[in-house]
C-alpha cells in the first residue's frame, strides 16, 4: 500500500467515525502531544482488565494461538 493509499485510507476511517475516545488517542498519536517517557494512565476498567488477565495467566486460564484463532474463527461464523 502507498503512502498516498495509506492516508486516504486512514481519512476515509477518521470521517467515518463517531467514537470520541478512539478519535482523541488517533489525534494524540500524530500530533505526538505525549513523549516516550510519559506515563500512561489507565482507567479503572482497564486495571481490572489487566488484573483479570494477570489473575487468569497464574491460574493457568490460557490459549494457545492456535485455539484463539480457532476460537476467533467460530465466533467469526456464529
Amino acid at each position: 500500500m502507498t503512502v498516498r493509499e495509506l492516508k486516504k485510507k486512514l481519512i476515509r476511517k477518521i470521517d467515518q467515525s463517531d467514537d470520541s475516545e478512539l478519535l482523541e488517542e488517533m489525534y494524540r498519536l500524530i500530533s505526538n502531544e505525549e513523549s516516550d517517557s510519559s506515563i500512561y494512565e489507565l482507567s479503572e476498567e482497564q486495571i481490572s482488565a489487566v488484573e483479570e488477565g494477570q489473575l487468569q495467566y497464574k491460574n493457568g486460564q490460557i490459549l494457545t494461538d492456535i485455539q484463539a484463532d480457532k476460537d476467533i474463527e467460530e465466533w467469526i461464523h456464529l
